[in-house]
């Protein structure tokens, strides 16, 4: 794969927003070639990238098939690929958005139905009273396949889905669904309940990089320049420096609170955004003060965990 490193991203929707404004916040921006309908953008911001607009399934297909080298789209699709995804799709990085769980609905009167061992005995029954499978209305053939096997339900047939899912039961195309879902409204307005542990997948986005895409030397360098910017502001998010006017003996209290998950900084302490108020007491407790506190916009480590993830499992075909 020769010419720039390769990026998609999502080509419309609410993930495409939210990918979007992840970048922004990190200094990124795309500028999409043809206007609103063009295919393909430049990330400004970053060298040595072009950025390629799938859809979040072509996205997972992409990345799975090596034709493109990074992809934001969510887990749940990635997932879907199959169990082998592992061996050609690297997870870099957790977004925090496009989150949605992948679950097992059954309608609210199955009163006794409750955990994947109920249904089990109410598939198995339903097979010897009337000779017949119970239904599962899906799109997510493979995933539900696979958390079936996992919890012995083997009496049950899949009713693919190719339309709105939590509507089968009461349209009498399925006994029970598979499908996705971020706060279950609607899957309660339908008459159906999320069986106690019938979680699948808690998926959000993930960065991912395709191991089995044509990785040069150029494509890595602009690759971990992208990790480093985009952890130095993942790590900024969460994080905070505490300044104050130094004395003697300030060495054993910044020795105590790095045990807390602070790090020695020339001027003071970069600290957990979490920890923010209780390193700040226990230095005015101490009798060290003011204590000031500023947020910084990006913490560039001397180690990249992305960079290094890269270089570990990418470009070795």
């Amino acid at each position: 794969m020769n010419g720039p490193l390769i990026l998609a991203v999502p080509s419309k929707g609410r993930l495409k927003e939210q990918v979007e404004s992840w970048l922004r916040d990190s200094n990124l921006s795309l500028s999409v070639s043809g206007g609103d309908r063009g295919y393909t953008a430049e990330l400004k911001g970053a060298a040595g990238i072009s950025v390629r607009l799938l859809s979040p399934g072509d996205i997972a297909e992409a990345l799975e098939a090596g034709e493109v080298h990074l992809g934001v789209t969510g887990e749940d699709l990635l997932r879907e690929r199959g169990p082998n995804i592992d061996q050609n799709v690297l997870l870099l990085q957790a977004l925090g958005f496009g989150r949605a769980d992948l679950v097992v609905a059954t309608p609210k009167s199955w009163l006794d139905v409750d955990t994947m061992a109920d249904l089990e005995e109410v598939a198995h029954d339903m097979l010897a009273r009337t000779g017949r499978r119970m239904r599962v209305a899906t799109k997510y053939l493979v995933q539900t396949r696979a958390f079936f096997a996992r919890h012995g339900l083997s009496d049950y047939r899949i009713a693919e889905s190719a339309g709105a899912t939590e509507g089968a039961p009461a349209a009498g195309s399925a006994e029970i669904v598979v499908d996705i879902t971020t706060t279950g409204a609607t899957l309660q307005a339908n008459g159906l309940k999320i069986l106690s542990d019938g979680v699948i997948l808690k998926s959000e986005a993930q960065l991912a990089a395709s191991r089995i895409a044509a990785w040069t030397q150029t494509h890595m360098a602009a690759a971990e320049a992208l990790m480093r910017i985009l952890e130095a502001r993942a790590f900024a998010h969460a994080s905070a420096t505490l300044i104050w006017p130094h004395q003697t003996g300030d060495d054993n209290l910044v020795r105590q609170f790095e045990s807390l998950g602070a790090s020695r900084r020339p001027n003071g302490l970069l600290v957990p955004k979490a920890r923010v108020a209780e390193i700040s007491m226990a230095l005015t407790a101490a009798g060290r003060g003011p204590v000031t506190v500023s947020r910084p916009d990006f913490v560039f480590e001397s180690q990249s965990s992305g960079a290094e993830s890269l270089r570990a499992h990418c470009g070795r075909n």
